[in-house]
């Protein structure tokens, strides 16, 4: 993989020397050695500020990535099992019909509230309190543990309660002291970000045509049962100061090499610092549900908390990659067969993970 950081960097600036991407950070380790750390373009499209290898970006869901593994770092502690019932930890979960919920139905998203209130505001997002007692009290849309849909925000909220539950820390301040600063990327990986840091981020933008989409939509596209028009996850929505500082765990603000750096000391050491057991790893990345996605529509496998399959590969044919993407394009993920973890972060949000694929293919490909 001598070449790796070369044959990216090539690969990034085409991209944002052909105008289809603004600002760029790929980074990539294997066997826990960091080998690519490469940025393109620029951080800020009205200051001109260019983007650093530290520089924080909103990669919406790719922060479930985080999230997960903060619920497997406190299983391994065994603070909690995944078959550990919901309501153990927090009692008003049970409510409507949830009581059989458990930890493995919320990492695989089979717990059954996908959906938030639809009169759910940007402002209700960052209500810790009123999210859990909504999702709380929510009707489940089926039996625990019987059917799949992708908990878009739901599944943050869900597993940061339990986390606080287990540990009386918000799920920011146990991300920074059991996962970020073990490996040197406190300032790096955020759910809630300081308000000292904002500075700091990436600014969002749309890719072209892609906020005039989202509004020819009608409201009862299967798109906004994921979350309401109003919480759309666009540039505008992801600029905001208080969504930026608020810890909203479906979404996490990160630099690639941080997140990389995370999913490669879940695959093994580095620089000594293992986040769980080699057994603990074979249970994490294995298909643990599959089924048609409820709302949605099409066939989906998931692991616990991660999706199965490597991007723009059949995932059949990769069953040993597991990761996250978000809306955007960004995307991280890990290979439990090559010891390769990698991540892309960007700016400009587009529809498809067309940055994403490509950097995976250059990927693969070195590593084979």
């Amino acid at each position: 993989m001598n070449d790796l950081q070369q044959q990216i960097q090539e690969a990034i600036d085409g991209l944002v020397g052909s105008g289809a991407e603004r600002g760029l950070q790929v980074a990539v380790y294997q066997n826990g050695e960091p080998v690519v750390d490469a940025v393109a373009g620029v951080a800020d499209h009205e200051t001109g500020r260019p983007v650093a290898p530290e520089t924080p970006f909103y990669c919406y869901s790719v922060g479930k990535g985080a999230t997960s593994t903060v619920a497997h770092v406190l299983v391994e502690r065994g603070l909690f099992g995944y078959d550990t019932p919901v309501v153990e930890l927090w009692p008003e979960f049970g409510a409507n019909g949830k009581e059989t919920a458990t930890v493995r139905h919320v990492l695989t998203h089979t717990v059954g509230v996908p959906g938030i209130p639809p009169d759910t505001t940007p402002e209700d997002l960052c209500d810790w309190q009123k999210m859990c007692e909504a999702i709380a009290d929510a009707e489940p849309w089926w039996e625990p543990g019987t059917k799949i849909a992708y908990h878009a925000y739901p599944f943050g909220y869900i597993v940061g309660e339990i986390v606080r539950r287990a540990t009386g820390k918000p799920i920011s301040q146990v991300l920074r002291e059991e996962v970020a600063a073990p490996l040197g990327i406190a300032d790096e990986i955020y759910f809630g970000v300081p308000e000292s840091e904002l500075g700091r981020l990436a600014r969002l933008e749309d890719a072209e045509g892609s906020a005039e989409y989202l509004a020819s939509l009608p409201d009862d596209a299967p798109f906004f049962k994921l979350g309401p028009r109003q919480v759309t996850p666009t540039a505008e929505f992801g600029n905001r100061a208080d969504i930026l500082m608020a810890d909203i765990p479906a979404g996490g603000k990160m630099s690639a090499r941080a997140v990389a750096r995370m999913y490669a000391a879940l695959l093994g050491e580095v620089d000594g610092v293992r986040l769980v057991s080699e057994e603990r790893l074979r249970e994490i990345f294995v298909g643990a549900f599959t089924g048609v996605d409820q709302i949605m529509g099409f066939p989906t496998t998931w692991a616990l908390g991660y999706s199965l399959g490597r991007i723009g590969a059949d995932p059949q044919e990769s069953q040993s990659v597991f990761g996250i993407g978000g809306v955007g394009g960004s995307f991280a993920c890990a290979d439990t067969a090559t010891g390769v973890a990698w991540a892309l972060t960007k700016n400009r949000l587009t529809p498809d993970f067309g940055a994403a694929e490509k950097i995976s293919g250059i990927v693969a490909k070195a590593a084979a």
